[in-house]
């Protein structure tokens, strides 16, 4: 499968995916909205500001015209704006006289130099002002304020322009600095909404822990108070796990009055057919026997059926093994074996039932001793997160091309040894439903050596 498939699915099932997204959808349109409207209100503002500039200009310059004893009209003073005197400085102003032979330019600011403002060819009625785009002397756009002045006889036009980049270099130092004041707001905010969405899925990480140590049997429930919309979440579970114990203890209950009501009468029918002589005695006591031997084996079988999905359960390995080896001491006393437990970590501990533990360990031991010279040796360990039982023994061994067969329901290496024939396949099928396996193999003493593994827990 491509691994790129596997992003969109990512994102489609994280909660804290989506919610992040979201919220960086959210703050940049939030962002981009208000970025544009608070540069669109500074560039009203600046250019209104613009324009008043203007308009007072051409107060000042309306004020300050007088005529000289020729009639020609002049300025009273200079204006106080020191860039109307400095060449090229943006910011100029003009008088014209309105008539068609006039000439242009009969009064100039020195910022115009030797240029002149190209007035536009329609003109405003008297009184009224009316603004213009034009080019200025050094070839920028000007923004030009005229006004129609009738002074006497004599009509004059009068103008007042600026460079268009009085307005926009302020606007660009703006737009820059609130696009640096947004862009640190806006990781500001995705920033707290990251923090606020982890705080806010805390809780549903803890669920998480405790399910886990729940799964690996250190607590039973979950326990604490939660948020109110995960606490019936939590409560719906905690009654799950209440029911599913309950579940498990009936049918150990069943399992074990069933074995008692079946295993009686075949017990009598057993001992009746032995003091019995004949073919008959024979074959009762030959089926009282297979009986049996189901009746063990599906009984064991559905113990640990219900009992492997059971969750809460943690059995240390090193009690229970050096439990079962006194009793086998006891049980094999006659034959003076050595059973040895060699290593078994304090932290291999299993997770599940401890019945199920001492069946299978039992019957691996039970079944070493029976074939043992002298020895069985035990030792255990924790690999890739699973307990690894192993038992040896030193007795003749199963070849190999017979080690196979061997876990199979009812096959015996020697009819002679007393049993049912049944220890390791059942040993196999009730490591096989916690997850585990069982393999044999030849161990180094010379007979068997039986591997079990189970799931662990820390």
């Amino acid at each position: 499968m491509n691994p790129t498939t596997h992003a969109p699915r990512r994102w489609r099932n994280s909660l804290g995916l989506r919610l992040v997204a979201g919220t960086l959808c959210w703050v940049a349109v939030a962002l981009v909205v208000a970025g544009w409207g608070l540069s669109a209100l500074f560039a009203e503002h600046v250019t209104r500001q613009f324009r008043a500039e203007l308009g007072t200009y051409l107060d000042q310059l309306a004020a300050a015209i007088e005529f000289d004893a020729d009639g020609a009209p002049q300025l009273r003073a200079p204006l106080g704006d020191p860039r109307m005197a400095r060449p090229y400085s943006g910011l100029y102003w003009q008088v014209d006289r309105v008539a068609p032979e006039a000439n242009e330019g009969v009064l100039r600011s020195r910022s115009l130099w030797d240029g002149v403002l190209a007035m536009p060819a329609e003109t405003a009625t008297d009184g009224q002002r009316r603004l213009h785009h034009v080019r200025g002397p050094d070839g920028a756009d000007v923004l030009l304020l005229e006004q129609i002045l009738r002074l006497d006889e004599l009509t004059l036009r009068v103008g007042v322009a600026g460079n268009e980049a009085l307005v926009s270099e302020p606007m660009a130092r703006f737009n820059g600095l609130l696009a640096l004041a947004l862009l640190i707001l806006g990781l500001g905010l995705v920033s707290a909404s990251v923090v606020q969405l982890r705080i806010a899925l805390r809780p549903l990480r803890r669920v998480r822990d405790e399910l886990g140590q729940v799964r690996d049997g250190s607590v039973s429930r979950l326990a604490g108070y939660y948020p109110d919309e995960l606490q019936p979440l939590v409560n719906e579970f905690n009654d799950v796990l209440a029911q599913n114990s309950a579940v498990v203890a009936r049918a150990r209950t069943q399992a074990g009055n069933l074995a008692h009501a079946l295993k009686t009468p075949l017990t009598i029918l057993a001992n009746a057919a032995r003091e019995g002589d004949g073919a008959l005695a024979r074959s009762v006591a030959e089926q009282t026997q297979v009986a049996q031997r189901h009746i063990e084996r599906h009984l064991a079988h559905a113990r640990a059926a219900a009992r492997a999905g059971a969750a809460g359960q943690r059995v240390p390995l090193q009690r229970v093994l050096e439990g079962l080896l006194r009793v086998m001491r006891r049980l094999h006393a006659e034959r003076d074996l050595t059973l040895e437990l060699e290593d078994c970590p304090a932290a291999a501990v299993f997770r599940g039932d401890e019945q199920d533990l001492q069946e299978m360990l039992g019957n691996l031991l039970d079944n070493a001793c029976k074939w043992a010279a002298r020895r069985v040796i035990v030792s255990a360990g924790i690999v890739d997160q699973a307990l690894i039982v192993t038992v040896e023994d030193d007795g003749r061994g199963i070849p190999e091309h017979e080690q196979e067969a061997m876990l199979q329901r009812g096959v015996r290496a020697d009819e002679r040894t007393p049993g049912s024939g049944l220890g390791l396949s059942i040993a196999l099928e009730l490591a096989e439903l916690y997850g585990g396996g069982l393999t044999l193999d030849t161990s180094p003493l010379g007979g068997l050596q039986a591997s079990l593994r189970l799931p662990a827990t820390s």
